[in-house]
Order: structure tokens, then sequence, then C-alpha cells
């Protein structure tokens, strides 16, 4: 499972012009899920989402979590995370997981964080988004559960 993470001022994804999801301050979460992915990713990547000290305190520091400052999390399924681009030209998503069983683990995710951290809201799987967003910072990290 690969997340790419940003901290954010404000985010919002629409799908055919409308804003189906939005937060304010708080962490988008970029998620492509594997061949292999299971609970244990979930769990693993899940658990540094909600750890992660990437919000500033009162003296600059990134030393807070999104718990911390009371933000949200907004999750986006992206299997071009997931794109080999060693040879050629054309990312090979052999790497990524089939479309139904994905759509499992995306929504097993969403549950999971859900229940650690009440406020999650997500964007639709396979769903043609535009997301829009203003990272601050700007603060963008990449998680691995394999790693």
């Amino acid at each position: 499972m690969i997340a790419v993470i940003q901290r954010v001022t404000s985010c919002d994804v629409s799908i055919d012009g409308d804003i189906t999801s939005s937060i304010k301050t708080g962490i988008l979460v970029l998620l492509g899920i594997q061949n292999e992915d299971n609970q244990d990713d979930i769990k693993y990547i899940s658990n540094k989402i909600l750890k992660m000290r990437i919000f500033n305190d009162n003296q600059k520091h990134m030393n807070l979590s999104v718990g911390d400052v009371d933000g949200s999390i907004m999750i986006v399924s992206q299997f071009t995370l997931c794109g080999d681009v060693k040879r050629g030209n054309r990312p090979s998503y052999i790497n990524a997981m089939d479309v139904d069983l994905a759509r499992g683990v995306y929504n097993s995710f969403i549950d999971y964080i859900g229940s650690c951290y009440s406020k999650v809201k997500s964007g639709i799987f396979q769903a043609n988004m535009k997301v829009n967003l203003i990272n601050d910072g700007p603060v963008t990290l990449i998680i691995r559960s394999k790693d």
C-alpha cells in the first residue's frame, strides 16, 4: 500500500462539477492499493497517518498530529501510485490490485481509519474526481507499507 499524504488548509473532491466531500485543516491521503495488500497494510498506513507529527506547535516545529490540531482526513483512491515506470514511457499497473478486490480494501481502509478517528471523509472509488487542495507548507510525504 502506498499513501501520499499532504498537509492541507483545505481540500475538496468534486465529481462532474459537484463537490462531493470537503475538509478544512487536515491531511489529504492519496491511496494506492497494491497486490497482496491486506488488513496489516491498512493498520500500518492508518496508524502512521494518525500519529504522523506534521503540524506546527506554538514554536513552529512540526510536533503535532492531525488529532492534536483537531484536523480532518480526506482519503482519495489513486491507483496510479502503483504505476511502474522503470521501462518505457507508459506506466505498467501490474502491481495494482484488481479493481474489484481493491474496492473492498479501500472501503476497509476507510472503515478502519474511521473507527480510530471520527473526522474522516473520502472520495468515491474509481470515480473521475477533481481534487482541489491548498497544500500547507508544503508538506508532502510518502508512506509505503512494504518498506
